[in-house]
């Protein structure tokens, strides 16, 4: 997202949004002509549509399903094999500060069913002191499961806060496993 739509709040962008049900819960998908904005867990389309008037106040909102949205449809039905039946990527027009898009990008490529440390992370963007900022950038990403935070884990083991909560969290990682295993077999 350009520098002046990130300070407008969204201003001038028409945002189509939609709600779905997914393994790990009730979500909203919202997108731009250019890609996914926003994809959060939610407690009901209310509360969802709450989170992205207030991500975006200034932006038009549209309830639409479009092509994008079908696209995330299929990648939480099954992640492994998004890539093979689809040719196009998941496109995001993503909101964040240069150093939030810096690890949100990071988090792109820690594998499925995989786990990392915020410190790892923070070695992956060239700041190895910056575990904290990086814990934070994370809290604020605003793609969920598709920028995979949840496999970001504390250097203890420990799963740590998870913006959609532990237990998600918890189920998406175990999820992850279980779909790897399967493959395997």
């Amino acid at each position: 997202m350009s520098p002046a739509q990130y300070k407008q709040s969204g201003r001038g962008l028409i945002i189509k949004y939609s709600f779905y049900n997914s393994l790990f819960g009730l979500y909203i998908v919202a997108s731009t002509s250019k890609g996914i904005c926003l994809l959060s867990f939610c407690d009901n389309a209310e509360h969802g549509l709450k989170l992205l008037e207030e991500k975006f106040p200034q932006a038009k909102l549209v309830v639409h399903t479009t092509n994008a949205h079908k696209q995330v449809m299929a990648f939480f039905a099954d992640p492994s094999k998004f890539k093979s039946i689809n040719s196009d990527p998941i496109k995001l027009h993503l909101k964040g500060t240069p150093f939030q898009l810096k690890v949100w990008e990071a988090l792109l490529n820690i594998p499925m069913a995989n786990l990392t440390t915020y410190s790892v992370v923070a070695k992956a963007i060239d700041k190895p002191n910056a575990q904290r900022a990086v814990g934070s950038a994370i809290g604020k990403n605003p793609i969920a499961f598709l920028i995979p935070c949840h496999r970001v884990i504390q250097k203890t083991g420990t799963f740590g806060n998870y913006r959609w909560g532990q237990p998600r969290k918890a189920s998406m990682i175990g999820w992850e496993a279980c779909q790897l295993n399967l493959e395997k077999d």
